[in-house]
């Protein structure tokens, strides 16, 4: 994947995620069914979909079997790390401070969550530690 993430709508992510938490490949149909509850979708709606994730190089679809079979071509966590980095260059001027801060600040994140963190970068900092290797 280029250090460019193209830009998915929130129906492209929840396609993803059927395919993410499935094993490849996968019919257009089992992807309906899994969106069911979220999307009322018609199998064309779909497709359509379908067809623009495969054009942006996010998916691969197998027609050789006379069923289009589909199967991610980017991983769940390459997308993550790319759109992650680029929401906070975009917004945050490439500052996690300022990130957290906002979110702070306009009570999106609660003490617990700022508790959460300093453990997990506590976590971090220990595995790094010369002397922990």
């Amino acid at each position: 994947m280029s250090n460019i993430i193209k830009k998915l709508g929130e129906a492209e992510v929840e396609i993803m995620q059927v395919l993410w938490d499935s094993a490849p490949p996968v019919t257009s149909n089992y992807i309906l069914k899994e969106l069911q509850g979220r999307r009322r979708w018609q199998l064309s709606t779909l497709m359509t979909s379908l067809s623009r994730l495969e054009h942006k190089g996010f998916i691969s679809c197998n027609r050789s079997t006379g069923t289009n079979l589909y199967s991610a071509v980017i991983t769940e966590s390459d997308y993550k790390t790319k759109a992650g980095k680029h929401f906070l260059e975009q917004l945050y001027n490439n500052s996690i401070q300022n990130m957290v801060a906002s979110l702070y600040n306009s009570k999106a994140i609660k003490e617990s969550d700022l508790a959460e963190l300093r453990s997990y970068l506590d976590t971090l900092e220990s595995k790094s530690d010369p002397e922990e290797v």
